[in-house]
């Protein structure tokens, strides 16, 4: 097992592993034995739906019973009344019998990446059909191993259709004007992502094709781009590592402080910059008005990854730290993006003996994605990236591997609460394109190359989101006294490999539809440390000011 180091840090201690059981979502079956209560303790992976079922009551009388404004956002130790029961607690459970399967029609077991709208289209009904067939009150909260009536069709009970006939709803819409902009979903899409590739806002697009809903879209539908130019990107073009982008879908950005070279990036093709924040009780959201409006006034796109502040935390005050986030979300001049939290995954960033892909989903992102986007639904969410990592051999109370939380994520029903799926990659020394020559490599792990890192996330997501470099970095120590030890693996990496290497990565994101934006980590950062961290060697501009990068990344922009 191999530790790919972070650029926080080059020294993590890991105490002794301890076997993490990952908490499972309920599977509900037409056969199971429910119990009538009048409380209920609400579980990781437990929705509004889930509880209803087990218990033979309605949703509607769930929210009125416990007086909920927002029935979609429950988190984890909330009690949860239970109307229409004996009052006895939950000591002495009465049996109830389980809501009924139509006599005619099938079941579908919902696995990774599914959605209403996908499975309506497997079967040939309407998504209201399997709605009202399955009393769900919000068509979004659907988790996976959660068996869904499907009304009107006959025959036995697969887990997956055979060949199903997909039948999308025509938009009702008139015919767009010719000289709008069309976009054909691709895999992983959603609204948030594809407004942002188009700079224009999901509201537009939602208005111009007669959307119920910012979250109904489904693979092959044509969406009318309003008042974007030129004549939409309808297939991905092929790849294509050794020459300019033609068609790019994929955002360029670059990670800074203080944004003290506006004008490098953006001849470079940014059209994106990132600042982090690390949140401590106490801030004020406001703080981060004078950053956000120095990139928009500098015509860049705004990202805020936003961690917390302690190194090593033994607790996170979650509420604290999801009114920060809606405050940021209701600033007059928002961010463009909020990436919520960072590297998770790890003990360095999350407390130890409570790092749980779960926890994260129930008690963070989930209630940060509601947060935010009800404060301004065009903010695009972007889960936290974990670290980079195979030291676990899985999950531990100290830490997870990032396959394994991610996969962790995936079954707490993660891809609902967010645009985009963070991503860091930051330990390479090989071209992108390679998939073996890594100077630590010793296992072949997908973590120190650039290709297999991209296809087992996308894997472990279904492909139901795409991925967001929020940190895409290759490390130079080339003209820094030394290379830390712990980054010992980048001391060959010259200047010019540096340069090649992130402009054949953003060539290769970007003739990707999995990967939605490319962050460079980082643009200018100076603090270097021999023996510690070397973030200046990431740099894309050197000690002596020149940046080769800036011309590799021109290049592959077309510009």
């Amino acid at each position: 097992m191999i530790t790919i180091p972070s650029l926080q840090t080059t020294k993590r201690t890991f105490s002794s592993l301890l076997i993490l059981t990952i908490l499972s979502l309920f599977i509900l079956g037409s056969s199971s034995t429910v119990y009538a209560q009048s409380t209920h303790t609400v579980a990781p992976g437990d929705t509004m739906y889930s509880i209803s079922r087990r218990y033979g009551v309605s949703i509607n009388d769930l929210i009125a019973a416990n007086s909920l404004i927002n029935p979609n956002f429950i988190k984890v130790g909330q009690i949860i009344n239970i109307p229409g029961t004996d009052g006895g607690g939950t000591d002495s459970p009465t049996p109830t019998p389980a809501p009924s399967t139509p006599t005619e029609g099938r079941t579908h077991v919902v696995s990774f990446g599914q959605t209403v709208a996908t499975i309506a289209r497997l079967y040939g009904v309407t998504i209201s059909d399997i709605a009202n067939a399955n009393q769900l009150l919000n068509i979004n909260l659907i988790y996976v191993g959660q068996v869904l009536n499907i009304p009107g069709s006959s025959g036995s009970t697969p887990t997956t259709p055979t060949q199903p006939t997909p039948t999308p709803t025509t938009p009702t819409t008139e015919p767009p004007p010719s000289s709008n902009t069309t976009h054909t979903v691709a895999p992983g899409d959603t609204l948030g992502a594809i407004a942002s590739r188009y700079g224009v806002t999901v509201q537009s697009i939602v208005s111009a094709n007669g959307l119920l809903s910012a979250n109904l879209i489904y693979v092959g539908q044509v969406l009318v781009i309003p008042g974007a130019s030129g004549g939409g990107t309808t297939t991905p073009p092929p790849a294509n590592p050794g020459g300019p982008v033609t068609t790019n879908g994929t955002v360029l950005g670059g990670q800074t402080h203080t944004l003290a070279n506006p004008g490098v990036m953006k001849d470079a093709g940014m059209t994106w910059v990132k600042f982090q924040h690390k949140w401590g009780a106490g801030n004020n959201p406001a703080d981060l008005q004078g950053r956000i409006s120095n990139g928009h006034s500098n015509g860049l796109k705004v990202l805020l990854s936003i961690p917390g502040a302690n190194t090593y935390p033994s607790s996170i005050d979650f509420n604290g730290y999801i009114e920060y986030l809606r405050g940021v979300a209701s600033l007059e001049d928002p961010p463009d993006a909020i990436e919520v939290w960072n590297e998770m995954n790890i003990d360095f960033e999350w407390p130890l003996g409570q790092i749980n892909p779960t926890s994260y989903v129930n008690n963070m992102l989930a209630p940060a994605y509601n947060a935010i986007k009800g404060a301004n639904p065009n903010i695009m969410v972007i889960s936290g990236a974990p670290a980079p990592t195979g030291f676990f051999g899985g999950c531990s109370g100290n830490g997870c591997d990032d396959d394994a939380y991610i996969r962790g994520m995936a079954a707490a029903g993660a891809t609902r609460y967010m645009d985009c799926m963070g991503v860091h990659f930051n330990a390479g020394a090989t071209s992108p394109s390679a998939t073996t020559g890594h100077p630590a490599d010793s296992t072949g792990h997908y973590s120190w190359y650039y290709g297999p890192m991209v296809n087992t996330y996308s894997a472990a997501l279904g492909r139901s989101v795409p991925l967001c470099f929020t940190e895409v970095g290759y490390l130079s120590t080339n003209g820094f006294s030394g290379t830390p030890p712990a980054f010992a693996w980048a001391s060959g990496t010259s200047v010019d490999q540096h340069a090649q290497w992130l402009a054949e990565a953003y060539r290769l994101a970007a003739n990707d539809s999995r990967v939605t934006m490319f962050i460079v980590f980082n643009v200018d950062f100076t603090f270097f440390a021999a023996d510690g961290d070397p973030q200046a060697g990431y740099a894309i501009i050197r000690p002596d000011g020149s940046c080769p990068a800036c011309a590799t990344l021109k290049a592959a922009t077309g510009g």
